[in-house]
């Protein structure tokens, strides 16, 4: 069924689809804006709703039912990346997951060399919801330098921040013991490539370990390495 008014059964195409595609409205949008999705075989308007019975489809292939979103957070360890595809001999963290699991996004991302606290689903509105600037998710570290970072740049990082090549970055420091200044608690809520290791690398550091501990309102609390649990939005 393809029309504008609506009825008491009756969905909005873009919700349908971000449920079904775990993608953002506005990701659904711009698919249907596109030409590339059809509610029974007849392309669909934008603004379009669907009733119980409806195909819909997207590049001619039928979207699979489901019930419910899932939401997952991942003990991530290091040497695994946040991808489909094996890099190498570098393993994918899905070989961490039951099959029934593998069609989950991550939510943001950790590289192979950082560890701790990685979300998934198939909540594209969440994903959104998590990542983008403007909603300012924070988010916490543990990070160890390779050498002690100095009264100056410690400074630099916290009141001021440091430039990169795609702007300023600015940290929140806290030291992880009293009198240790190699180890420390980093803050954010900005979310750039490999921000924190770039912020340290241009004062000199090189960051030896990197793991997460907090996104958001989301916790690794006593997760194990490697181990998943399902979780609730938050």
């Amino acid at each position: 069924m393809n029309e504008t008014s609506s009825t008491p059964s009756s969905e909005r195409l873009n919700k349908y689809l971000a449920f079904h595609l775990g993608i953002s409205r506005r990701q659904a949008d711009e698919r249907i804006e596109q030409g590339s999705v059809e509610i029974n075989g007849a392309p669909a308007a934008f603004g379009a709703r669907v009733v119980a019975g409806d195909t819909v489809s997207v590049d001619s292939t039928p979207i699979a039912q489901k019930d419910t979103y899932t939401y997952l957070a991942l003990h991530k360890p290091r040497g695994y990346v946040c991808s489909r595809k094996q890099q190498g001999k570098i393993p994918t963290i899905y070989s961490l997951l039951p099959k029934k699991y593998h069609a989950l996004k991550p939510v943001g991302r950790l590289d192979a060399d950082s560890s701790g606290l990685l979300l998934l689903t198939d909540d594209g509105d969440f994903t959104f919801a998590m990542t983008h600037p403007k909603f300012y998710k924070q988010k916490q570290y543990l990070v160890t330098l390779d050498s002690d970072l100095q009264p100056l740049h410690h400074q630099m990082i916290n009141d001021f921040g440091v430039k990169l090549e795609d702007g300023p970055s600015q940290l929140s420091l806290a030291r992880q013991t009293d009198g240790n200044s190699l180890r420390w608690i980093v803050t954010m809520s900005e979310g750039r490539n490999r921000q924190i290791r770039r912020t340290f690398a241009a004062l000199g550091y090189t960051v030896k370990k990197l793991h997460r501990t907090q996104f958001g309102a989301y916790e690794l609390g006593n997760l194990k390495r490697g181990e998943w649990q399902i979780t609730q939005k938050r």
